[in-house]
């Protein structure tokens, strides 16, 4: 029998039930919690077939370790997708690349909102090496807010070998790192472009930043010296999108 996983929070499940329903083998639901955006998801559960229990909340708190609102789906794992998907993904593209690489990036909190991040700016895929990377868990899904759903995360075996094969299919590689003096007002994010973020504290990994064509940086006018690694790739992505969208 295959290891389930447990997706929690109303935007989580919601985005499961539209994208995956297949997936879930059992929603369990507060006793006793009635309001418009449960019953909403109650009927689009029933209409999927999906087999729906009331548990109390000392039983949704045990197989949850975060703020679950009252809704969890009993799920399969999500699968992982690898490098031949990537590949896949990119020759099915009908515009220029727009992909963000986490090199190192290991807490569920901050994939999921950098997912969250990266759907909303329109990025194709995220990549990050299967060693030292957070997983595509429960939490990470719930702080997407459905955003796992709908952008692939995929793990590669060699970061740097993947950053190469990047570059051959005509990528270029902007890497965040507080050591430039270019800022990201400064750089072009035009055509096919990957933006690179590394993990909080230690950043990019040297033979990482060693494959990057351009390196880049938030300026910062106050006291603190970075930014939740969440918070910049948001900003770093949303610079992108305002430059990509004044050419169209």
């Amino acid at each position: 029998m295959s290891e389930l996983q447990n997706v929690f929070g109303l935007h989580a499940v919601n985005a499961l039930l539209e994208k995956e329903p297949e997936k879930i083998k059992r929603l369990l639901i507060l006793k006793g919690r009635k309001d418009k955006r449960l019953e909403s998801l109650l009927v689009s559960a029933r209409k999927r077939g999906v087999s729906i229990a009331s548990v109390d909340r000392h039983q949704l708190d045990k197989i949850v370790n975060g703020s679950h609102q009252g809704v969890v789906a009993e799920c399969d794992t999500a699968a992982e997708l690898e490098e031949g998907d990537l590949e896949a993904l990119l020759q099915s593209l009908n515009e220029k690349p727009f992909l963000l690489v986490l090199d190192g990036v290991t807490d569920p909190h901050n994939l999921g909102a950098c997912l969250r991040s990266a759907d909303a700016a329109g990025v194709q895929a995220v990549i990050a090496p299967k060693d030292k990377s957070a997983p595509l868990n429960g939490v990470a899904r719930k702080v997407a807010c459905g955003a796992a759903e709908n952008v692939p995360y995929i793990k590669v075996t060699n970061l740097a070998r993947t950053l190469r094969w990047l570059k051959q299919y005509g990528v270029w590689l902007v890497g965040a790192a507080g050591e430039t003096d270019k800022t990201i007002y400064e750089n072009d994010f035009n055509g096919a472009v990957a933006l690179i973020m590394g993990a909080e504290g230690k950043g990019l990994r040297r033979l990482t930043k060693e494959h990057c064509d351009d390196l880049v940086k938030i300026p910062m006018a106050g006291s603190v010296s970075s930014l939740n690694v969440s918070v910049a790739t948001g900003v770093c992505l949303f610079e992108a999108v305002r430059q990509r969208n004044s050419l169209k």
